[in-house]
């Protein structure tokens, strides 16, 4: 049946292009035809089993990676999607949706962005007062915009993590701290040096192209300031790779380009702190210990954290998990997830999610077993992260960053050993999010979910005044 069938042509033709293989190349090394190669990247036949073995034996790969991935990010946004009520009446199935964001994704993008600007114009009409004749914006933010590219590219940027890691092995990093190893290779290279910005100043990083100087806040920690060396190093010699890649982006404004240009060379600064490979065997080594990680690369628990969730490399995945960093008042901030765990894109993360308790244990590593309402279960980590410096007085930034993998994954992190994992009885009743939720009987729930009927008795109430039909 063609719902069991599986059309996974572009990431072939991205596992292809990682290796730097031909069409007929490749087909050789797997051994079937060019022509039946083309069809497979265009999607125009189904992959087969064989196929599909071929390319795990050949390239060293988890046959998993091919049915996960881009499709199943597309489809937790698509569901969350088509939940609104305005597609009560003709709302398809979950296989429908698996059918369209696998075969047709182009149309899936399209329907998401025409919803999204459906709920901005309804949120904006909803606040109107004496302003009623003013035009009403339908565009997706900047911010949004940017948010949704790193989502769609699995949070990995393959040229910019290459050319990155080139760099850190001629600088010898990790071997060398980035905080010796960058400063010089920035002054060497493009005679920038590094000087001390004012104390009142309050930037962590600023550059004067007119003195090719680069000024950083002296009470930031030394990982913060190798960071903001190494993304001026990206700024100045990834210029044209980075222009190259927002150009392909097709971003709706200029907000939005320099916002994803500063992303990019994010992006890049934690990949030459964090070389692909030897970090990669590193946190295999390390079984995921996140201050361990930190001390080994000279870098902080959140860039850390971060780049355990860029591990997407086509034939070299590291551990699937998903990174999220909120603030006090339930807003994720930062989120991605190679895992089926996806986040929500409208309201507040579940309260019954243990990052909300790292601002109470300031300082530790909180440990959770979770199960979602799909089933699927997950070992979730979480800690806060608190940022400033200067002396009493000064503001302090805080938030709380979550790391966690599906259970089946949890032995590969040290935080698992002494956990029952067996144990069902364990694993606390999380969701996504209230809106899109389905549990019945949670006591944390804030608001009714979206695809279903309310019953209101005045004469019975429980933990909500509502039971769901």
């Amino acid at each position: 049946m063609r719902n069991n069938k599986l059309f996974i042509g572009r990431k072939i033709r991205d596992l292809r292009e990682a290796n730097r293989l031909t069409q007929a190349a490749f087909a050789e090394r797997i051994g079937i035809s060019t022509s039946y190669l083309n069809q497979l990247e265009n999607n125009q036949r189904s992959v087969s089993a064989s196929v599909l073995l071929a390319l795990a034996e050949t390239f060293r790969i988890d046959i998993a990676d091919f049915s996960a991935g881009e499709s199943a990010r597309l489809l937790s946004v698509l569901s969350e999607t088509i939940s609104d009520p305005l597609f009560e009446t003709s709302r398809p199935s979950l296989q429908e949706l698996k059918l369209v964001a696998q075969n047709a994704p182009g149309f899936a993008h399209a329907l998401i962005a025409a919803h999204q600007a459906y709920r901005r114009n309804s949120e904006q009409l909803a606040s109107f007062d004496d302003s009623f004749g003013q035009s009403v914006a339908v565009e997706p933010t900047p911010y949004e915009e940017v948010r949704d590219f790193f989502h769609f590219v699995d949070n990995y940027i393959h040229d910019l993590d290459l050319a990155a890691e080139d760099l850190s092995s001629k600088l010898r990093i990790p071997d060398r701290h980035p905080f010796t190893a960058l400063p010089e290779h920035l002054e060497r290279r493009h005679s920038v040096r590094i000087d001390r910005s004012s104390p009142d100043e309050q930037t962590l990083r600023r550059y004067d192209p007119e003195t090719r100087t680069l000024l950083l806040d002296p009470f930031s920690p030394v990982s913060t300031r190798s960071f903001q060396v190494a993304f001026q190093v990206g700024a100045l010699e990834m210029s044209a790779t980075i222009e190259a890649i927002i150009d392909s982006a097709n971003f709706h404004s200029n907000e939005a380009r320099e916002i994803c240009r500063i992303g990019l060379c994010n992006y890049f600064a934690g990949a030459l702190m964090m070389p692909y490979e030897t970090f990669l065997a590193s946190a295999t080594e390390l079984r995921h210990d996140l201050e361990l990680l930190a001390m080994r690369f000279g870098a902080s628990i959140e860039q850390v954290a971060h780049r355990l969730s860029t591990l997407q490399r086509p034939g070299r995945k590291g551990v699937p998990i998903f990174f999220a960093r909120i603030d006090r008042a339930g807003n994720i901030t930062k989120r991605h997830s190679a895992a089926k765990l996806q986040f929500a894109r409208f309201g507040a993360a579940c309260p019954l999610w243990n990052v909300h308790q790292a601002f109470e244990r300031p300082g530790q590593i909180i440990r959770q077993l979770a199960e979602t309402p799909d089933g699927i279960r997950y070992l979730c980590l979480a800690t806060e992260i608190g940022k400033g410096g200067g002396g009493f007085g000064t503001p302090q930034r805080r938030y709380a960053i979550s790391v966690g993998c599906e259970i089946t994954h949890a032995g590969d992190f040290v935080y698992a050993d002494d956990m029952e994992l067996d144990n069902r009885r364990r694993y606390d009743p999380i969701g996504i999010s209230c809106r899109i939720c389905e549990r019945t009987n949670c006591v944390q729930r804030a608001v009714p979910p979206l695809k279903r009927r309310l019953v209101v008795d005045r004469n019975k109430r429980g933990a909500v005044p509502y039971q769901l039909d």
